[in-house]
């Protein structure tokens, strides 16, 4: 629909009181912000502002116009742009190990022994003792073979280039016989039959997607095998008429045959969970024991570790990977070796010690009832912030990342309804806003799960509520 001539007039008169960019600069409302900032950025931002009030259809105010008007602007966009994209998230989704937002974080001996180590020089490569070279990953290695029982270890940067690595180092040009029903897509579309092309092997599928017997595996080999691969399905279940080989009768094959037999585990588990009332992931120690020849997990699923690929097992297979041209290309840097070795000495002393200083396992086992209290506290707080009702309520977390998929947790939570805005709009506002809160939506309402929550994060939650419930709060 055309619009009247009027309406168009005023439209262009406004753009024509658009100040000048030098004008507004050699005002007295934008001194401060000139002093706080380099003039080039400021001057960037105040183009920006000025370019976007150019674009609006509708005639502008005329204090829309004024200095401190512009200023005001120009200053939430500057704030805005000095943000870093990398920032603190507090996490009321109840997934623990969320990708969004880092998986694991990080034990507070592994952020002492990063803000010690960061600053400064430190071992890496060399060896202390006799001057010479070294290797980076020795000091993860020792640790590794102390918690598991492998003869040898190394850390590339994630779990899916370990297994291309392992697959590229050992069966490069080979058959690699692996069950249907582990042939798994993780996140990001990355699939195990694609990463096993781009490693040169040749995959062999035997079996069914919910049936794979020894035999099959038995039928697969021939004169060009090359490895024996099982993957631990740790992203989906299949349950009802199933059945798949234990990793020891796939390696007493392997022995029998003289193929060599590597274990894609995923999450990384090295504590029962089992014996905290949560279901049993495949243990790091049972594979090494059943004399699995190559063994791959994530640092930063159940391990509670930065994100890193761990590779161990025969020693002798360890060095054929770290001799391939990938292993370079695809270690990490200091800082993960740093935290990564940080994390893994919290397991020497045993599961009972490792559950109550990994945050990852701490979270996870905490019984619904143990996080009562945390929950009635955000419910008291929120419930004073007027409009807003909130209402402490029993919840399921998830352990998120593929680890114990499809598995509920019982937790505790509070629902929160607000009497301005629907929970899509308090969710945004939450996500949008400084701290960056997330929460789930359900039933129409937004839900705080406490399990995933630090005891000072519940009043910075409850001050966000209040500011959103202010009179003229921006919402996005």
């Amino acid at each position: 629909m055309r619009r009247p001539a009027s309406h168009a007039a005023d439209t262009a008169t406004s753009r024509r009181a658009i100040p000048q960019v030098d004008r507004l600069l050699t005002s007295e409302a934008f001194q401060p912000l000139l002093a706080a900032h380099p003039r080039a950025v400021v001057v960037r931002e105040v183009r920006s502002v000025l370019d976007e009030l150019r674009r609006q259809v509708a005639p502008l105010e005329p204090g829309a116009l004024s200095a401190e008007a512009l200023r005001d602007r120009v200053a939430a966009g500057l704030a805005r742009e000095a943000r870093p994209y990398h920032r603190r998230v507090i996490n009321g989704t109840g997934v623990v190990l969320h990708t969004g937002i880092g998986r694991a974080v990080l034990a507070a001996e592994a952020v002492e022994a990063l803000a010690a180590l960061a600053p400064h020089p430190q071992r890496l490569e060399i060896d202390l003792d006799t001057g010479q070279r070294g290797g980076r990953d020795e000091g993860c290695a020792r640790l590794l073979q102390e918690i598991t029982g492998c003869e040898d270890a190394t850390v590339v940067n994630n779990n899916a280039a370990a297994t291309l690595l392992l697959l590229a180092a050992v069966a490069r040009g080979k058959e690699v016989v692996l069950s249907r029903g582990e042939l798994v897509e993780i996140g990001g579309s990355f699939r195990i039959p694609e990463v096993m092309s781009e490693s040169g092997a040749v995959l062999v599928e035997v079996g069914t997607t919910n049936r794979t017997h020894l035999r099959d595996y038995r039928a697969a080999l021939g004169a060009s095998t090359g490895l024996l691969l099982k993957v631990h399905t740790s992203n989906y279940r299949i349950e009802g008429f199933t059945a798949e080989v234990e990793i020891e009768d796939l390696v007493a094959l392997g022995r029998e045959r003289g193929v060599p037999v590597a274990h894609d585990l995923g999450s990384g588990c090295v504590v029962d969970l089992a014996g905290y009332g949560l279901p049993g992931e495949p243990l790091l120690r049972r594979s090494v024991a059943a004399g699995v020849d190559l063994l791959c997990v994530s640092g930063d699923k159940l391990l509670g570790g930065p994100q890193a690929g761990i590779l161990l097992g025969k020693k002798e297979l360890v060095d054929v990977c770290r001799r391939h041209p990938l292993y370079r290309a695809l270690r990490p840097g200091r800082l993960v070796y740093t935290a990564l070795e940080a994390t893994l000495r919290l397991y020497l002393a045993g599961a009972a010690e490792a559950v109550e200083r990994v945050p990852v396992l701490r979270q996870l086992t905490a019984p619904a009832e143990s996080l009562l209290p945390r929950a009635r506290r955000l419910e008291k707080l929120i419930a004073e912030v007027p409009g807003v009702s909130a209402e402490a309520v029993p919840c399921a977390s998830q352990a998120g990342s593929g680890a114990l998929p499809a598995r509920d947790i019982p937790s505790q939570g509070v629902r929160v309804t607000s009497a301005t805005h629907s929970a899509q709009e308090l969710a945004d506002a939450l996500r949008t806003g400084d701290p960056a809160i997330l929460v789930r939506l359900h039933d129409g309402a937004v839900l705080f799960d406490v399990r995933t929550l630090a005891d000072d994060e519940v009043p910075r939650i409850a001050a966000r509520l209040r500011e959103l419930a202010e009179p003229g709060a921006d919402l996005p």
